[in-house]
């Protein structure tokens, strides 16, 4: 099931590896979110350990959730604030100087619309990408599949169910560009 799911293919989430697999991310984040907010240090450690890549002088402030972590990438420079959500089932690359405001969720996974699927437990995912000097608002939530181009400033509230270019301003529900930058 791990391989159908890294492939992007219908797979049961119900899996021994991919059970072990979650596990040790709810582990670690959970280490993650506990720890002392002035240990800088325990903290990027923890975070190099659970995510795919953590880039240079990045911060997520706690809580942080996650399903397995290894599919999140964050690269340099980049603030998470407080609450952030990646359900990383599908790649989730976060470029460098990305701002993301509190309680922005990152939801790759989806689920079949035929319900004789949904019911055995089948589900998918999509991958996102929040590319170079993204700024989510709070409150914010990113759809499967979706790409935000460089510098495009998402306001907060905002829920994103497609691409959105480089260099625009988008709101709404569904977001929608509302000026070019």
């Amino acid at each position: 099931m791990r391989e159908r799911m890294l492939a992007g293919e219908l797979y049961i989430a119900d899996d021994p590896v991919l059970g072990e697999e979650s596990a040790r991310a709810q582990s670690l984040s959970h280490r993650y979110n506990t720890m002392d907010p002035t240990d800088s240090a325990g903290r990027r450690a923890v975070m190099e350990e659970l995510l795919g890549a953590f880039g240079e002088d990045s911060e997520v402030r706690p809580p942080f959730h996650c399903d397995y972590g290894y599919n999140t990438t964050i690269g340099a420079r980049t603030f998470a604030n407080w609450n952030l959500t990646s359900l990383d089932v599908a790649r989730v690359t976060i470029g460098d100087d990305v701002q993301i405001g509190p309680n922005v969720q990152l939801l790759t996974a989806t689920h079949p619309l035929d319900p004789d699927q949904r019911r055995d437990k089948w589900e998918a995912a999509e991958p996102i990408t929040l590319e170079n000097n993204v700024w989510l608002g709070g409150g914010v939530v990113v759809c499967p599949g979706v790409t935000i181009g460089e510098n495009t400033v998402v306001g907060a509230g905002a829920v994103v169910t497609k691409d959105l270019p480089a260099n625009v301003v988008a709101v709404g529900s569904p977001a929608r560009v509302i000026k070019e930058l």
